[in-house]
Protein backbone atom coordinates (compact mmCIF):
# COMPACT_ATOMS: atom_id res chain seq x y z
CA UNK A 1 0.00 0.00 0.00
CA UNK A 2 1.24 3.30 -0.68
CA UNK A 3 1.65 6.25 1.65
CA UNK A 4 -1.26 7.82 -0.53
CA UNK A 5 -3.38 4.94 -0.17
CA UNK A 6 -2.31 5.08 3.87
CA UNK A 7 -3.90 8.65 4.04
CA UNK A 8 -6.81 8.21 2.80
CA UNK A 9 -7.62 5.44 4.98
CA UNK A 10 -6.62 7.05 8.20
CA UNK A 11 -3.66 4.64 8.96
CA UNK A 12 -0.03 6.25 9.64
CA UNK A 13 2.19 7.56 6.97
CA UNK A 14 4.91 8.91 5.74
CA UNK A 15 4.62 12.38 5.71
CA UNK A 16 7.26 13.12 4.09
CA UNK A 17 7.09 10.86 1.09
CA UNK A 18 7.17 14.04 -1.89
CA UNK A 19 4.28 12.33 -3.91
CA UNK A 20 1.73 13.52 -1.47
CA UNK A 21 2.53 16.83 -1.23
CA UNK A 22 1.09 17.68 -4.73
CA UNK A 23 -0.12 21.34 -5.11
CA UNK A 24 0.15 22.15 -1.00
CA UNK A 25 2.52 25.09 -1.94
CA UNK A 26 0.21 26.70 -4.49
CA UNK A 27 -2.95 26.18 -1.93
CA UNK A 28 -0.81 28.15 0.75
CA UNK A 29 -0.16 30.57 -1.59
CA UNK A 30 -3.52 31.76 -1.88
CA UNK A 31 -3.96 31.79 1.87
CA UNK A 32 -1.14 33.92 1.32
CA UNK A 33 -3.16 35.98 -0.55
CA UNK A 34 -5.71 35.93 1.64
CA UNK A 35 -3.79 37.07 4.67
CA UNK A 36 -2.42 40.14 3.07
CA UNK A 37 -5.99 41.62 1.74
CA UNK A 38 -7.14 44.89 3.59
CA UNK A 39 -9.94 45.16 6.11
CA UNK A 40 -12.46 46.87 3.22
CA UNK A 41 -11.39 44.53 0.12
CA UNK A 42 -14.59 42.39 0.75
CA UNK A 43 -14.58 41.13 -3.24
CA UNK A 44 -11.43 39.72 -3.32
CA UNK A 45 -11.34 37.87 0.34
CA UNK A 46 -14.76 36.42 -0.96
CA UNK A 47 -13.71 35.42 -4.46
CA UNK A 48 -9.95 33.95 -2.61
CA UNK A 49 -12.19 31.84 -0.41
CA UNK A 50 -14.35 30.08 -3.18
CA UNK A 51 -10.59 29.40 -4.62
CA UNK A 52 -9.23 28.07 -1.10
CA UNK A 53 -11.87 26.29 0.54
CA UNK A 54 -13.37 22.58 -1.06
CA UNK A 55 -16.70 24.09 -0.23
CA UNK A 56 -17.76 27.31 1.48
CA UNK A 57 -21.41 28.77 1.49
CA UNK A 58 -22.82 32.31 1.33
CA UNK A 59 -21.83 34.74 3.87
CA UNK A 60 -19.12 33.47 5.51
CA UNK A 61 -16.34 35.91 7.10
CA UNK A 62 -13.00 34.83 8.15
CA UNK A 63 -10.77 37.20 10.03
CA UNK A 64 -7.32 37.31 8.79
CA UNK A 65 -4.64 35.82 10.02
CA UNK A 66 -6.03 32.24 9.11
CA UNK A 67 -3.45 29.51 8.90
CA UNK A 68 -3.87 26.09 7.29
CA UNK A 69 -1.45 23.20 6.49
CA UNK A 70 -3.43 22.79 2.78
CA UNK A 71 -4.65 26.03 2.58
CA UNK A 72 -8.21 25.29 3.61
CA UNK A 73 -8.15 23.10 0.68
CA UNK A 74 -9.97 20.19 2.77
CA UNK A 75 -12.40 22.26 4.02
CA UNK A 76 -15.66 22.19 3.80
CA UNK A 77 -17.94 25.03 4.93
CA UNK A 78 -21.83 25.74 5.08
CA UNK A 79 -22.97 29.33 4.70
CA UNK A 80 -23.24 32.38 7.42
CA UNK A 81 -19.64 31.26 9.41
CA UNK A 82 -18.08 33.69 11.02
CA UNK A 83 -14.23 33.15 12.23
CA UNK A 84 -12.39 35.42 14.58
CA UNK A 85 -8.55 36.41 14.29
CA UNK A 86 -5.75 33.15 13.84
CA UNK A 87 -7.69 30.05 13.57
CA UNK A 88 -5.91 27.25 12.37
CA UNK A 89 -6.62 24.55 10.16
CA UNK A 90 -4.33 21.47 10.51
CA UNK A 91 -6.69 20.08 6.97
CA UNK A 92 -4.11 17.39 5.82
CA UNK A 93 -7.33 15.86 5.64
CA UNK A 94 -11.50 17.31 5.16
CA UNK A 95 -12.85 19.15 8.08
CA UNK A 96 -16.33 19.74 7.79
CA UNK A 97 -18.51 23.08 9.61
CA UNK A 98 -22.22 23.32 9.28
CA UNK A 99 -24.41 26.44 8.54
CA UNK A 100 -24.07 29.33 11.15
CA UNK A 101 -21.57 28.16 13.18
CA UNK A 102 -19.20 30.90 15.33
CA UNK A 103 -15.47 30.37 15.96
CA UNK A 104 -13.90 32.37 18.81
CA UNK A 105 -9.94 33.66 18.67
CA UNK A 106 -7.21 31.22 18.65
CA UNK A 107 -9.02 27.75 17.71
CA UNK A 108 -7.03 24.78 16.54
CA UNK A 109 -9.10 22.19 14.48
CA UNK A 110 -6.80 19.40 13.86
CA UNK A 111 -6.92 16.29 11.57
CA UNK A 112 -3.29 15.53 12.28
CA UNK A 113 -1.60 13.36 15.01
CA UNK A 114 1.69 11.58 15.54
CA UNK A 115 1.76 8.06 16.69
CA UNK A 116 2.54 7.67 20.62
CA UNK A 117 5.27 5.04 20.05
CA UNK A 118 8.43 6.58 19.96
CA UNK A 119 10.24 4.75 17.10
CA UNK A 120 7.02 5.60 14.46
CA UNK A 121 7.29 9.22 15.23
CA UNK A 122 11.45 8.78 14.93
CA UNK A 123 10.42 7.61 11.14
CA UNK A 124 8.07 10.32 10.31
CA UNK A 125 4.71 8.90 10.51
CA UNK A 126 1.13 10.19 10.43
CA UNK A 127 -2.12 10.00 10.60
CA UNK A 128 -5.11 11.72 9.26
CA UNK A 129 -8.45 11.86 10.48
CA UNK A 130 -11.40 14.29 9.56
CA UNK A 131 -13.43 16.48 11.72
CA UNK A 132 -17.13 16.57 11.71
CA UNK A 133 -18.76 19.99 13.35
CA UNK A 134 -22.81 20.58 13.16
CA UNK A 135 -25.19 23.37 12.22
CA UNK A 136 -24.91 26.19 14.46
CA UNK A 137 -22.00 25.56 16.82
CA UNK A 138 -20.08 27.93 18.78
CA UNK A 139 -16.65 27.26 19.79
CA UNK A 140 -15.02 29.11 22.09
CA UNK A 141 -11.63 31.28 21.89
CA UNK A 142 -8.76 29.23 22.59
CA UNK A 143 -10.56 25.94 21.83
CA UNK A 144 -8.28 22.63 20.61
CA UNK A 145 -10.11 20.23 18.78
CA UNK A 146 -8.36 17.00 18.17
CA UNK A 147 -8.66 14.44 14.88
CA UNK A 148 -11.46 12.29 14.87
CA UNK A 149 -14.13 14.67 16.77
CA UNK A 150 -17.54 15.21 15.90
CA UNK A 151 -19.51 17.78 17.23
CA UNK A 152 -23.42 17.50 17.21
CA UNK A 153 -25.65 20.49 16.39
CA UNK A 154 -25.58 23.76 18.09
CA UNK A 155 -23.71 23.03 21.13
CA UNK A 156 -21.62 25.38 22.68
CA UNK A 157 -17.74 24.62 23.49
CA UNK A 158 -16.45 26.30 26.27
CA UNK A 159 -13.79 28.58 25.91
CA UNK A 160 -9.86 26.90 26.39
CA UNK A 161 -11.02 23.48 25.97
CA UNK A 162 -9.41 21.10 24.85
CA UNK A 163 -11.53 18.38 22.61
CA UNK A 164 -10.45 14.97 22.09
CA UNK A 165 -14.08 12.74 21.94
CA UNK A 166 -17.41 13.59 21.01
CA UNK A 167 -19.60 15.85 22.16
CA UNK A 168 -23.65 15.37 21.33
CA UNK A 169 -25.83 18.08 20.06
CA UNK A 170 -27.36 20.72 22.11
CA UNK A 171 -25.06 20.81 25.12
CA UNK A 172 -22.69 22.89 27.02
CA UNK A 173 -19.12 21.26 27.08
CA UNK A 174 -15.93 22.74 28.94
CA UNK A 175 -12.80 21.78 30.25
CA UNK A 176 -9.66 20.03 29.76
CA UNK A 177 -10.32 17.12 28.24
CA UNK A 178 -13.74 18.67 26.91
CA UNK A 179 -16.80 17.41 29.16
CA UNK A 180 -20.29 17.79 28.92
CA UNK A 181 -21.63 20.66 31.66
CA UNK A 182 -25.53 20.40 30.56
CA UNK A 183 -28.17 20.52 27.71
CA UNK A 184 -28.79 23.77 26.21
CA UNK A 185 -32.44 23.85 27.93
CA UNK A 186 -35.29 27.27 29.55
CA UNK A 187 -32.42 28.03 31.67
CA UNK A 188 -31.18 29.70 28.22
CA UNK A 189 -34.61 31.42 26.87
CA UNK A 190 -33.88 33.15 30.71
CA UNK A 191 -30.41 34.36 31.01
CA UNK A 192 -27.90 35.29 28.15
CA UNK A 193 -24.93 35.05 30.88
CA UNK A 194 -24.79 34.26 34.18
CA UNK A 195 -27.82 35.77 35.73
CA UNK A 196 -28.07 38.24 33.14
CA UNK A 197 -31.76 38.35 31.88
CA UNK A 198 -33.19 38.43 28.38
CA UNK A 199 -34.89 40.80 26.98
CA UNK A 200 -35.18 39.93 23.38
CA UNK A 201 -38.71 38.07 24.28
CA UNK A 202 -40.25 40.94 25.57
Amino acid sequence: MTNRERKAKSLPYHYDDPSIMGKQLTYMELLYDYNNTRPLEHEKKQKLLKEMFAEIGDGCHIETPLHANWGCHNVYFGKGIYCNFNLCFVDDTEIYVGDHCMIGPNVVISTSGHPILPILREHNYVYNIPVHIGNNVWIGSGVQILPGVTIGDNSVIGAGSVVPNDIPPNVIALGVPCRVLREIGEKDREYYYKEMKLDVWE
